[in-house]
């Protein structure tokens, strides 16, 4: 199995994100509560999947919040790993710096999508999705998932 750390990271900082938001916390407030000295925006670069974080810092932040560290993780595992039965993943990312013109109305979708505050940088399309999609596309939808599939392991 192959690890995409770029995604991996981005997908883990989504999550620690997440949690604080659930919790109503400021960033300034999640920093009040951790044992050790870090910056605003070290935090700010761990939630935006920019910097990675230590075992050890990971460990801390989710304590702080009330999270087992194995809980965070297995919900990013399950993100970055595993489709749900009948879905498909989409790295809207990658959809964007794509340039094939017949994805181009998923392109601005997906650039529409990122552009949105807090939008996660994967999704999962169910068949119906899918199939609006294709249809948008001018491709029939197994074409469009052998397109989306070959974008994420390319």
């Amino acid at each position: 199995m192959h690890i995409d750390s770029d995604i991996y990271q981005r997908v883990l900082g989504e999550e620690l994100r997440d949690l604080r938001r659930r919790r109503g916390w400021t960033r300034k407030e999640l920093n009040e509560r951790l044992q050790s000295d870090i910056s605003l925006q070290t935090l700010a670069t761990y939630e935006l999947g920019t910097r990675q974080c230590s075992v050890l810092r990971l460990v801390e932040l989710c304590l702080a919040m009330d999270e087992l560290p194995a809980d965070l993780l297995a919900r990013v595992h399950r993100r970055v790993f595993v489709e749900e039965p009948g879905k498909v993943r989409v790295d809207l990312v990658k959809i964007v710096g794509d340039h094939q013109p017949e994805l181009l109305s998923l392109r601005r979708w997906a650039e529409d999508r990122l552009r949105q505050p807090g939008s996660p940088h994967a999704v999962q399309l169910d068949s119906s999705a899918v199939a609006r999609m294709a249809e948008l596309c001018d491709l029939s939808p197994g074409e469009l998932v052998d397109r989306l599939k070959a974008l994420e392991s390319g």
